[in-house]
């Protein structure tokens, strides 16, 4: 018997995005439909140019469509507050960039911190929190570097962790392994991989590197702004 599956955390309905460059409009996306299910490890894969960076930003909620909805949890965000979309999406969803994307001027506590800062978290408890995730990022030694003093891999591990710190259900990855070399993007994978099988992470990574389809289960080949195939498979041990 099929095991019946639970309400999508994410689900896109008929989403179009469509910018103007000049007098000319660009689709990036067309009439995208899909539902993301608690506890998916998705890669979402295309070329350059198919709309995985607009794709992302819809995922995320970090921006409007022209045409469609985005429901986070069954709710309409549409129907959200600027401020409590904020809110919601802080509580939900952490985001890890390819650049990093982390504060200069802050050491791995101070930037794993901030998020639980815009959430009103006190301040010890925004620090032992920090130091905890740290520490299962493999980072217990390096708690009190800044970016410039750490390497691109430990770096996107404070990201990891910082995308960890307010209990997020959902990692969204936009190219994580995009600036490391093999071996540290292979360390980071296998770090989201083990969130996802210990935590019970829902991990949406977004891609355009074949190699990465391997960790996941379910892989989203997009094209032009269409999704041409949602394949699930088992992934491989690695």
């Amino acid at each position: 018997m099929k095991k019946q599956k639970k309400q999508p955390v994410i689900e896109l309905e008929n989403l179009w995005k469509i910018y103007k460059r000049g007098e000319v409009p660009v689709k990036a996306l067309r009439g995208v439909n899909l539902k993301i299910y608690p506890g998916d490890f998705v890669v979402i894969l295309g070329k350059s140019g198919s709309g995985k960076s607009t794709l992302m930003n819809m995922i995320g909620a970090l921006d409007s469509p022209t045409k469609g909805r985005i429901f986070l949890d069954g709710q309409d965000i549409n129907t959200f507050s600027e401020s409590t979309l904020a809110q919601i999406r802080g509580k939900k969803i952490g985001f890890v960039f390819q650049q990093f994307n982390l504060m200069p001027i802050l050491n791995a506590i101070e930037n794993v911190s901030l998020p639980m800062l815009f959430q009103e978290v006190s301040t010890k408890s925004r620090t032992d929190r920090a130091k905890q995730l740290l520490e299962i990022v493999g980072l217990g030694k390096r708690m009190y570097h800044k970016p410039t003093e750490l390497s691109g891999g430990e770096q996107q591990r404070v990201a990891i962790a910082r995308a960890l710190s307010n209990n997020t259900e959902i990692i969204l990855a936009d190219e994580p392994t995009g600036n490391l070399d093999s071996n540290t993007g292979e360390q980071i994978m296998k770090l989201l991989l083990n969130l996802h099988k210990k935590d019970k992470k829902t991990i949406i990574l977004v891609t355009h590197d074949v190699n990465l389809v391997k960790y996941a289960h379910r892989t989203i080949y997009l094209k032009d702004g269409v999704i041409t195939s949602d394949n699930h498979r088992k992934p491989k041990r690695v």
